[in-house]
């Protein structure tokens, strides 16, 4: 690692020179034209989401001028709507006012922190601090006053087939795991709605200049009109992530602030064990704490001793009915804040192929084990120009399960105009103990934009050998893509190849040894008055994936259109072609084993779902036809209901029937998740899962207190019952209570 380091030094600036010219000899993008002005408070404002009646607003000019992105694109907003923005020496203050011409009709989906605000009433905006175009906050609420905030990498989009989707902890551009310290207060009237968000400077991260301009954007959606508006006009295919259009805010004069914050926690939890007839009951307390440290104005060292995330809500259980293995994502606080600034590798629209850095590997045992941490630091934002992020774990040794060991990443990156950058990434695991195996990986990665449309992504790696494997020829990955999206058209190209021995043992890998082919394009139309469409979206992808001896491993051809509604129906309507060659027999459920042979089949998919803004709705998908050597029924159905702005569940039901020469069987997955919602900060939720292959049901429940982000007060419950008694039958039960809390030293 030092030896590339020490090569990037003498060779940055020539470097950094190249891909500079060669992004503006290509054309650099149309940066919005829309800018305001900050002003300084003459007085704090009174935080009660009372704006008409606050006089510390009154003097403050109102943004007032929005655009359609849907359901009419271009045009002017139906509804009015007053922003205004301010500061202070402590805070950055913005206001809202959406008027309403029927308040009656203003729709409150949910009253959780970090709820789906797309089927709500509700305002949002994003800060690119650094006025990089690459890296932003997002802030918003709805009309119960909820805090909803994200990270925003990467541009906001990568335009990629994942590039909608939202992050999972690494490897997607916008990552909504991120939460932060602010405060927001919304009220309803007969005008409509408003609200007052309070974002203090420490929780920002910006140069250390004094008179700053920042990026800055604007979005309310209107529920029931299925209404989205900007500031700076956004156009179909992107959202408000998409920073190069968003607008200009000036005249910002930053306070110099200092940041030290402590965060302990205590924890007491019981266990209770039954294996068969023997049953055994475990008490324990622990304490903890987490500090979070400003080093400057752009650059955050987060430290962790003895960490425990009992709070967190349990694995999302899978069915899985192919050959490779499944992935599961973070949802542990700490590792998820800039997690995007360490995500390098290859992401499709089903999840990651490769992650070069997967946090789930600290902590967290093969078979799902929790694994103590000891400590750790994470230190990462902005230094000398460079985007840089550095992590170092240990955690302790489990018996049967790992031995003790220390983790360390270490990332640089730099961004250029226009999405371009280019990276590093360094991995390391060390034994700790008398064996002292060590496993290495390194990557370069890169973007570069050309013009508005196009962008080009790219990644190559390199690991240490598995053990007991000298020759390091197969140790290798690299990912070469090509997209481009336009208001019409997104079009997308990629290849990528992964050597048999590629071998990140903190990264996550799908499949080893293969190349692959991935091809894609999309269409966007919007009739005029054509049965009250709203938008089609006809579209076909291929990927196929070859073993390196020329195999046919996987082949995929999915020819669909989406047909969207503007009262919120949707159906979409495909048939996929898909081939499997299996080089060696498997099992793919207890008894049933799939022969060795290729096997092609054709399937016919249809997705519907009804309008999401509604008390109850339901989604439902089916797939019919070929599965390996026979056939498959696949239904997936998703039913929501809300009764009121406080109670909100999901019913989800994963079902396959499958009819195979070799055998047949049904497997099915249900999964329940309640959710009242006491106030914004306080809400009681259940999530209960049976699955059938296992014969086993599961419930967690918590009681969530959030008196800041990431701290309060939690009690939670963990019950896991085995009914089939296969291969022993057993019962968990856990109870925990946590408590933990904020003090801002400097403060």
């Amino acid at each position: 690692m030092l030896t590339f380091i020490e090569m990037s030094k003498t060779s940055y600036k020539s470097i950094s020179l190249i891909i500079f010219l060669f992004s503006f000899l290509m054309g650099g993008p149309s940066n919005s034209d829309m800018f305001t002005n900050a002003f300084q408070a003459k007085s704090n404002p009174k935080m009660d989401g009372d704006v008409l009646n606050d006089p510390a607003w009154e003097s403050i000019p109102a943004i007032t001028t929005f655009t359609q992105k849907s359901p009419d694109e271009g045009q002017i907003a139906t509804e009015k709507m007053e922003v205004k923005v301010m500061y202070s020496d402590e805070f950055f203050y913005v206001s809202v006012v959406c008027y309403d011409s029927n308040p009656e009709g203003i729709v409150i989906t949910d009253t959780r922190r970090d709820a789906v605000l797309s089927n709500s009433d509700s305002f949002l905006f994003i800060l690119d601090t650094f006025k990089d175009q690459q890296n932003g906050y997002v802030f918003g609420t709805n009309a119960a006053g909820i805090e909803y905030d994200a990270q925003v990498s990467n541009g906001g989009e990568m335009i990629s087939i994942s590039s909608s989707r939202q992050s999972v902890g690494t490897g997607a551009a916008f990552n909504i795991n991120w939460d932060a310290s602010w405060e927001v207060e919304a009220q309803v009237g007969d005008y409509g709605w408003s609200a007052e968000f309070a974002i203090p400077f420490k929780t920002l991260r910006y140069t250390s200049k004094k008179n700053q301009e920042w990026g800055i954007n604007f979005q309310r959606t209107i529920a029931r009109k299925k209404e989205v508006v900007y500031w700076s006009p956004i156009p179909r295919q992107f959202s408000l992530n998409r920073l190069i259009l968003a607008g200009t805010i000036k005249g910002i004069n930053v306070p110099g602030t200092r940041n030290f914050k402590i965060m302990p926690y205590g924890l007491g939890q019981q266990n209770d064990v039954s294996i068969e007839d023997i049953s055994n009951i475990d008490k324990a307390s622990e304490i903890g704490i987490d500090a979070k440290l400003g080093i400057t104005s752009s650059l955050n060292l987060d430290m962790t001793y003895n960490t425990d995330f009992a709070q967190v809500e349990v694995d999302e259980q899978q069915i899985n009915l192919d050959r490779y293995s499944l992935f599961f994502p973070e949802k542990r606080t700490f590792f998820l804040e800039n997690a995007g600034l360490f995500s390098v590798g290859e992401n499709t629209y089903y999840g990651p192929d490769i992650e070069m850095f997967f946090s789930r590997n600290i902590g967290i045992g093969a078979g799902g084990e929790q694994v103590p941490i000891l400590g750790g630091a994470r230190l990462t934002g902005a230094l000398a120009g460079m985007k840089v992020g550095m992590l170092s774990m240990r955690t302790k040794a489990v018996e049967d399960v790992t031995n003790s060991n220390n983790y360390s990443v270490f990332r640089l990156r730099k961004e250029l105009p226009n999405r371009t950058s280019f990276g590093f990434i360094a991995t390391d695991r060390t034994g700790l103990e008398d064996d002292g195996y060590t496993n290495r990986a390194y990557a370069i990665d890169g973007t570069l934009g050309i013009g508005e449309s196009t962008q080009l992504i790219g990644f190559a790696a390199k690991t240490d050998p598995p053990p007991g494997i000298d020759d390091d020829a197969g140790s290798y990955a690299y990912m070469l893509e090509a997209n481009r999206n336009t208001q019409a058209f997104t079009t997308q190209i990629r290849y990528s190849e992964v050597g048999q021995d590629f071998n990140p043992e903190i990264g996550y890998v799908k499949r080893l040894g293969y190349k692959k082919v991935l091809l894609r394009i999309l269409n966007r139309t919007r009739p005029k008055d054509l049965f009250g469409l709203l938008e089609i979206r006809p579209h076909i992808t291929y990927y196929s994936y070859w073993k390196l001896d020329g195999f046919q491993e996987t082949g995929y051809l999915h020819i669909d259109s989406h047909w969207e509604f503007r009262n919120g129906f949707r159906i979409d309507t495909g048939i996929n072609f898909r081939t499997e060659g299996v080089s060696e027999a498997f099992e793919i459920v207890e008894g049933t084993i799939v022969p060795k042979g290729t096997f092609n089949n054709k399937e016919i998919h249809i997705r519907t779902n009804t309008n999401l803004t509604k008390p109850l709705s339901v989604t439902m998908t089916n797939t019919i036809g070929g599965f390996f050597s026979g056939n498959r029924r696949n239904t997936n159905t998703t039913l929501r209901f809300r009764f009121g702005d406080r109670f909100t569940s999901d019913l989800i039901s994963r079902y396959n029937d499958v009819d195979l020469p070799e055998g047949q069987f049904v497997t099915h997955l249900i999964r329940s998740r309640l959710t009242y919602a006491i106030s914004p900060e306080m809400y009681i939720q259940s999530l209960l899962q049976y699955n059938n292959q296992s014969d086993q049901w599961s419930m967690n429940w918590r009681f969530i207190w959030q008196q800041s982000a990431a701290t309060g007060l939690y009690i939670v419950y963990n019950q896991t019952q085995d009914y089939d008694g296969i291969p022993i039958a057993s019962s968990t039960k856990s109870f925990v209570v946590k408590y933990s809390y904020l003090f801002d030293v400097l403060n």
